[in-house]
């Protein structure tokens, strides 16, 4: 009995070290919009790709490792939204017309349908640029998204910037981190093509004024001096002079407002900001929005356009026309019932 007692007192102990050390959310993470990037019905292996491309885009906030089976439904996915602070839902389809990509308001909607036009999956973009910066750091932290051109007529634009600005956290200006800002996501609009173009890049700052001799040494990376007989030779080449003065775009200039962790970044001073792509590329085209959760009334159609007020007055008057011979027919069989009941009696 009494090794019972003791059995039993230990797992009491061990439960309340298990609660005492279960990790709770704070009030920020929970605040921020989160998100499931799944595809339905059969696709190939490039759209495959794309939908774990998005993943990445959508890093630190959304189920990176998120497995779906054909039998999974849309209700299921709605159903752990709740508990896991799931705020949108971005669905990939294949059909014989083409591509298209849905982005849903969890849990009642709307919910936007996009044409993909075309698209470049990051393996393709990062092996085309010159330049590649590629770091799992990046993604630790959400991204930074800018919205170009996305005014006009229609309510259907403004509920297009609103879904995508609220489907990534909103950036306090006065207490932000300028060292969590490591990407950004830019969105622009053409009018008159109607086309969404969606690209996402990674921030980098570096120092304004330097050689490219002088910004390896100060960032810490080790030269090669096995062709020079002195350092002088190294920093004065005049190869590398020609490079920075062509890197260092002063249209990109800023000074540094806060202390950063990059070498060679001085708060007051002037430093560069360079943009490496990082991929994917979507070109997107708004086809519907409906009201509600892949479902509901259609508010806007690319397509299909709601009848003018004329047309309803005529398929009114058409729908009197119709009840008035509908009444005609009823006096008609009248007297043709009171003939069968006289045969009758």
């Amino acid at each position: 009995m009494g090794s019972k007692r003791k059995s039993t007192v230990k797992k009491n102990k061990r439960l309340k070290k298990l609660k005492k050390t279960v990790y709770e959310e704070p009030e920020e993470l929970k605040r921020a919009p989160h998100s499931f990037v799944i595809h339905r019905g059969q696709i190939g292996k490039s759209l495959m790709q794309l939908v774990k491309d998005f993943r990445k885009v959508m890093e630190p906030f959304t189920a990176s490792s998120l497995q779906v089976y054909k039998k999974n439904t849309i209700k299921d996915f709605v159903a752990l939204a709740g508990p896991m602070h799931v705020s949108h839902l971005c669905v990939f389809t294949s059909s014989d017309t083409g591509v298209n990509f849905r982005v849903a308001r969890l849990p009642q909607g709307p919910t936007m349908t996009f044409k993909l036009h075309n698209y470049a999956l990051s393996k393709d973009v990062i092996s085309s640029l010159r330049k590649q910066m590629v770091n799992p750091k990046l993604f630790s932290h959400a991204p930074l998204i800018i919205m170009n051109n996305f005014t006009g007529e229609g309510l259907h634009i403004n509920l297009m910037a609103t879904m995508f600005q609220n489907m990534f956290p909103t950036i306090n200006v006065t207490k932000v981190n300028l060292n969590d800002i490591k990407r950004c996501v830019l969105m622009n609009y053409t009018p008159e093509t109607k086309m969404i173009e969606f690209r996402h890049y990674a921030i980098k700052t570096v120092p304004v004024g330097l050689s490219k001799g002088i910004k390896k040494i100060v960032q810490s990376k080790v030269p090669d001096l096995s062709n020079f007989n002195d350092i002088d030779e190294f920093l004065l080449k005049p190869e590398l002079l020609s490079d920075s003065e062509f890197e260092d775009n002063p249209n990109s200039n800023v000074i540094v407002p806060q202390k950063l962790v990059s070498r060679g970044n001085i708060v007051g001073t002037q430093s560069s900001i360079r943009l490496s792509e990082l991929g994917p590329r979507l070109t997107l085209q708004l086809i519907k929005v409906e009201d509600g959760l892949m479902s509901g009334d259609v508010m806007f159609h690319e397509f299909i356009k709601k009848p003018d007020e004329k047309h309803g007055k005529k398929r009114e008057l058409s729908i009197d026309e119709d009840k008035e011979d509908i009444k005609i027919d009823e006096t008609d069989i009248e007297p043709k019932k009171g003939k069968k009941e006289k045969s009758t009696t």
